[in-house]
């Protein structure tokens, strides 16, 4: 007797994609890229009030940094759902020689580059970025095919992502990001926005 269809293999799976809370970094105004600095006190309390309005997910995913990985394990815990699994290639685009730059540093270094859209000789070729991060989305919906799935990464890598799939170029603030679904022959197509926490809060608090 053949066994029963499993009804999640022809499933689109759902991610939503988040932006992590503030890090040290953020609040300087420095690119990050690879780099690893920590979340600030506001990117604590930044990922508790976008735990607060969040429903269940069947899984958690995160980035290897621990912006992304710190902000997911506040969320998981609040919301009950774990461990943290984490995914290398949800990491930030590496910017070379721009990490730890602020903008008019990189403008007074790189003229023009930045409202260009180009990137530093050194710097991750974007179409290297949307190709790990789409097979990221792909092997965290085979892990959990059918499902709903948070995934806590960077503003540089869905806006990449995004701009790959023909959609318009948005900024992501702190929390904010999109759906994406997955579909079971390996497409990955963009769906709403979603923003948890405004982009000043908390900020009296330091």
């Amino acid at each position: 007797m053949a066994p029963a269809p499993d009804p999640h293999h022809h499933a689109v799976t759902r991610l939503l994609a988040l932006r992590h809370g503030e890090s040290e970094w953020n609040a300087v105004g420095r690119w990050q890229g690879q780099e690893d600095p920590p979340l600030t006190e506001v990117g604590l309390l930044q990922a508790v009030a976008a735990a607060e309005q969040l429903g269940t997910f069947d899984a958690v995913w995160a980035s290897t940094l621990q912006r992304a990985a710190y902000t997911a394990a506040i969320i998981a815990e609040h919301i009950g759902v774990g461990p943290v699994q984490t995914h290398p290639g949800l990491m930030e685009a590496a910017f070379g020689p721009w990490q730890g730059l602020t903008v008019a540093e990189i403008e007074a270094g790189w003229p023009g580059l930045l409202e260009a859209h180009q990137r530093p000789d050194g710097a991750e070729d974007p179409d290297a970025v949307v190709d790990r991060a789409l097979q990221a989305f792909r092997d965290i919906a085979a892990a959990t095919p059918g499902g709903e799935v948070l995934v806590v990464s960077h503003a540089g890598l869905i806006r990449t992502v995004c701009r790959s799939l023909g959609e318009h170029d948005v900024r992501f603030s702190n929390l904010s990001g999109r759906w994406f679904a997955v579909h079971p022959d390996g497409r990955v197509t963009v769906g709403e926005h979603v923003q948890l926490v405004e982009p000043n809060a908390f900020r009296d608090t330091l």
